[in-house]
């Protein structure tokens, strides 16, 4: 384990697993004095996304190697084949004394959660299924990641999150996907992979995630009464709108321009989790 496999868990995109993970302590007093909290937590950062990565990683030699915007901890490794040769040993070192504890600590039921995660990620990555090349599945199946809220509420015994509430994070899980590809629509047809963007092409894939975050936003303002929320999303969506017909249109961006939404989607995931947290919002509707 070196830091090449840190590398290879993302760290700049660990936002969403902690996002969603955070989601269901909105409102909870006291929550950061738990240490279920913070095991939990740390689960969700490199250990998940090891896991989601890693596996990605090691069928995508090809597709890496000739993408630009890799190589970096913002969006992940250029790994050779001989270190990715052995991560899916090292991923089982990782994942399973987390799922020994974690059964131990909250039953079977959390122990099917687990499982689950790691059969979601298979199903996206291997042969004869490899979602990830079935558009519009590899979409849909993004839909996984709302398991982390599962995760979240079965650790720390709180309450099922309202069904309004999963669905705008599987919206939110679907749109950030959709925002990848978008960036990776070159390499992806350099190296034959089949997406929803490069079927869409650049344009129609930023309208359809301008779609989404519109429809996000408007959920969130109808189910939730956040207007903080709404307005963050809606201001997103005018950023999108100005991008499509002005400023970019079909171009793609460099990779500094990649880099400084990298660091700024970051930051407004940082501060939107206080909101999320402070206001608890998103957990009634």
């Amino acid at each position: 384990m070196n830091l090449l496999d840190l590398k290879i868990s993302r760290p700049g995109l660990w936002f969403p697993t902690i996002w969603i993970y955070l989601v269901p302590f909105g409102n909870q007093e006291g929550f950061w004095k738990s240490s279920l909290f913070w095991l939990g937590l740390f689960f969700v950062t490199f250990p998940l996304n090891y896991l989601v990565y890693g596996l990605n990683d090691y069928n995508d030699e090809q597709a890496d190697a000739v993408n630009e915007r890799k190589g970096n901890f913002l969006f992940g490794a250029k790994a050779p084949r001989k270190h990715l040769d052995g991560v899916l040993k090292k991923i089982t070192w990782v994942i399973l004394p987390f799922v020994v504890i974690f059964t131990y600590l909250s039953g079977f039921k959390m122990f099917l959660l687990l499982v689950f995660m790691v059969l979601v990620n298979i199903l996206y990555n291997f042969k004869p299924f490899r979602i990830k090349e079935r558009p519009p599945f590899e979409i849909l199946i993004q839909i996984g990641y709302v398991t982390t809220a599962f995760f979240g509420t079965e650790l720390n015994s709180l309450e099922t999150l309202p069904w309004q509430t999963l669905t705008y994070l599987s919206l939110f899980a679907f749109q950030a996907h959709i925002a990848g590809e978008i960036m990776d629509i070159e390499p992806d047809l350099k190296s034959g992979k089949r997406t929803t963007a490069t079927l869409l092409k650049r344009r129609n894939s930023k309208l359809l995630m301008l779609v989404l975050l519109l429809l996000e936003s408007f959920l969130v303002w109808y189910w939730f009464k956040d207007l903080v929320l709404a307005l963050f999303l809606l201001v997103f969506s005018i950023w999108l709108v100005l991008d499509v017909f002005i400023f970019f249109k079909d171009k793609p961006y460099t990779i500094p321009q990649m880099k400084l939404f990298g660091y700024a989607i970051n930051l407004s995931a940082i501060l939107s989790m206080v909101w999320v947290l402070y206001s608890g919002k998103l957990l009634f509707s």
